[in-house]
């Protein structure tokens, strides 16, 4: 197991989140243990409903755990404000969305320096930056090129070009090949594995697609909130 050997970067202790609805409690997620190296492609899979999304979100200070605490870096999520988990996820975590979740107006290049703008980079720096993703992803040459002059696989690409926009130690990534074919697929997750081995990023995928199995380090299986498998 690659984290054996390697630092860790994310640590999860007996994490829980409940959901209050209409027909009562519902466990996404139930005690939850994981540790996810530095450099580490790690994929989850699982049913819908498995707990799978639940994960990022919480992983991504997107949503608070019911119980339970996440660490980062060795610091604990839970005792950062409401700003230091909005700078860390400008700063230190890419999101990859099923959606692709681009600006339809705006060109590929575009789209990458937008993060970056955010973080409040220099203009012209940023535009390097952005150019410098797009070609780490194949796609120096569309640069100027909108969404819809896209295949959805280039969709996908820009959005993982914006994801590693400010060189982040994380990326999370929801169902990332969930609306391609299988050979663009297999280009993704390729390009994922890629920049895990040259950048050091650690990669955290959720996916259906057993093609996931030929890339990540491991593979951890979700079922009813709770980790059932982990090879």
């Amino acid at each position: 197991m690659k984290t054996d050997s390697i630092s860790e970067l994310l640590r999860v202790e007996n994490l829980s989140r409940s959901f209050t609805t209409q027909v009562g409690e519902v466990k996404a997620l139930q005690q939850v243990n994981l540790s996810i190296g530095v450099g580490e492609l790690l994929a989850l899979k699982g049913k819908s409903g498995s707990g799978k999304t639940t994960l990022l979100n919480l992983l991504g200070g997107l949503d608070q755990p019911s119980s339970g605490e996440i660490y980062f870096q060795g610091a604990a999520l839970s005792s950062l404000s409401e700003e230091d988990l909005v700078r860390l996820r400008r700063t230190q975590i890419g999101f990859v969305f099923q959606s692709f979740a681009l600006m339809p107006t705006y060109s590929a290049l575009e789209n990458v320096e937008l993060v970056l703008r955010l973080a409040g980079g220099d203009p012209q720096q940023d535009r390097q930056r952005a150019m410098q993703c797009l070609r780490a992803v194949g796609l120096g040459n569309r640069a100027h090129s909108h969404p819809d002059e896209l295949s959805g696989g280039q969709q996908q690409r820009v959005a993982i070009a914006r994801a590693i926009a400010n060189h982040p130690d994380l990326i999370l990534a929801d169902e990332p090949t969930g609306e391609l074919d299988t050979n663009t697929t297999r280009q993704i997750f390729g390009l994922f594995r890629r920049l895990v081995n040259q950048e050091g990023i650690t990669v955290l995928l959720t996916s259906h697609n057993p093609l996931v199995e030929e890339v990540a380090d491991r593979t951890i299986e979700l079922e009813d909130g709770r980790i059932i498998d982990m090879k």
